[in-house]
């Protein structure tokens, strides 16, 4: 089921090899780990997407594309999972990440007010980056762990479920055959 709800909204790996931009990373989008949807694939990716969602950094959807590459993941699951970050929720996402920081460091948290501009960017940046990065690299590490841990207990009850499902299904024919005259 899960693979027809995949194949049914996500776009065929032939569309997005044969792309003229993607077309320049050649062979290494040709690995099927890259597109197969299996257990391993599929946790490690949605752990790496929801990690690269809390690097404060731009072009995250590159960075989870490159890595799902060199890690052999589904490239289709790492990359949408970065927009966990996205303009709406990135303020909350980052603030709570610095608080974490902080926490951790021992330090008092910096009563700043935020500016949207470059030059605020680069004055409280500079006094709050070491408990704002260990908070980002602490918090994407413990949500990626949980997104892993969440995706393999799914799959696993899923499968319960499947050999259940059969066990009756088989149970059900025997009984039937059972019955008839």
């Amino acid at each position: 089921m899960a693979k027809k709800l995949f194949r049914k909204f996500l776009p065929h790996p032939d569309v997005i090899i044969h792309n003229r931009w993607i077309k320049l990373l050649g062979p290494r989008l040709q690995d099927p780990s890259l597109w197969h949807i299996n257990r391993r694939s599929c946790s490690l990716a949605v752990a790496l997407g929801i990690f690269c969602a809390f690097i404060p950094a731009p072009f995250q959807m590159l960075i989870a594309a490159t890595a799902a590459i060199w890690i052999r993941v589904n490239i289709l699951i790492a990359v949408p999972l970065v927009w966990i970050s996205n303009p709406v929720t990135m303020g909350p996402m980052y603030f709570f990440c610095y608080l974490v920081g902080v926490e951790i460091l021992g330090e008092q948290a910096g009563g700043f007010d935020f500016e949207p501009s470059f030059n605020w960017l680069l004055t409280e940046l500079a006094a709050i980056w070491q408990p704002f990065l260990l908070g980002c690299l602490i918090v994407g590490l413990i949500t990626a762990l949980a997104g892993f841990i969440l995706v393999r207990v799914l799959w696993h009850l899923h499968i319960l479920s499947h050999i259940r499902d059969r066990a009756e299904r088989r149970h059900n024919r025997k009984r039937s055959k059972s019955q008839q005259p």
